[in-house]
């Protein structure tokens, strides 16, 4: 039997249907004034600005605007906290996205938990890390909230089941492992230092690949009916995990692209709305 392919793309289509249905009656409420989601890019690396358009058009395509902060690649940590003040002042604004990664003269944590939780939609903040850790309302990382959103839609029930996280970072692997905590998983964390990883992955029922490394996790580490949620992504659609050869054994699997990577972008709208809803 062929594994059931967790579609992000067509979910994350079908969520925009509804947060544009959500969206106009908020503007009507606002008396025509649009939701803005502000992006703050720091520098000139392509790939950001890539990411920064794919959010801003994602905005336009469900009816809010987006405000394209561009800051040169020599701004310090004391003028990108500026920056963030003002925005967390601006009542016009009611979500703030600081681009992952900022060049290296920069504190990027800091400059993350300067903004504000209640515009915190991307889920980067100490915390909102906190808080959701702990089953309060905050704003999940937006991967790792869109990976959940997934899992839902298509029924996989997280309960009881042995999770295996392999990432830890703070954006990622770290809010992952809590999510599925908190789906009433068991969880193991690992990462690219792990001893016998093979082996913790073999133990896996529900596998999330988030270390960042193409194809690290290997075909033959994977069981009988494991679920497969690869959150890499990698020049010519590329992924963290080694899944081709698996496909006979494995029951269901993101594809790369079209797993993940929609989810994101849709996940971020959604916690915007829901914070423009929240401002009313």
């Amino acid at each position: 039997m062929k594994p059931l392919i967790l579609d992000g793309k067509t979910l994350a289509s079908a969520s925009e249907g509804e947060i544009t249905k959500r969206v106009k009656r908020l503007i009507e409420d606002l008396g025509g004034k649009k939701p803005v989601l502000a992006t703050i890019l720091v520098g000139q690396d392509p790939a950001s600005a890539t990411y920064v358009r794919m959010k801003g058009n994602a905005c336009g395509r469900v009816g809010m605007d987006s405000r394209r902060i561009e800051l040169d690649g020599s701004t310090t940590t004391v003028e990108l906290l500026a920056e963030i003040d003002k925005l967390n002042k601006d009542e016009s604004v009611q979500g703030i996205l600081l681009q992952h990664p900022v060049p290296n003269q920069i504190d990027e944590k800091a400059c993350f938990d300067r903004i504000s939780a209640a515009k915190d939609v991307d889920g980067v903040t100490s915390l909102g890390f906190g808080m959701m850790a702990m089953g309060l309302d905050a704003y999940g990382s937006a991967t790792p909230g869109g990976i959940m959103r997934l899992l839902t839609h298509y029924k996989v029930d997280c309960t009881g089941k042995r999770a295996v996280v392999v990432g830890r970072s703070a954006i990622l692997g770290k809010p992952m492992a809590m999510m599925l905590l908190n789906a009433n998983a068991t969880v193991t964390i690992c990462h690219s230092k792990s001893k016998n990883l093979a082996e913790e992955v073999s133990r896996a029922e529900i596998l999330v690949g988030a270390v960042g490394r193409p194809e690290f996790i290997k075909s033959d580490w994977l069981s009988e009916g494991t679920v497969v949620v690869d959150a890499g992504y990698h020049p010519g659609g590329t992924g963290d995990v080694e899944i081709e050869p698996a496909l006979d054994r494995i029951s269901a699997y993101t594809p790369v692209p079209g797993g993940v990577g929609p989810m994101t972008i849709n996940t971020l709208i959604l916690q915007t709305l829901e914070a423009a809803e929240k401002s009313i």
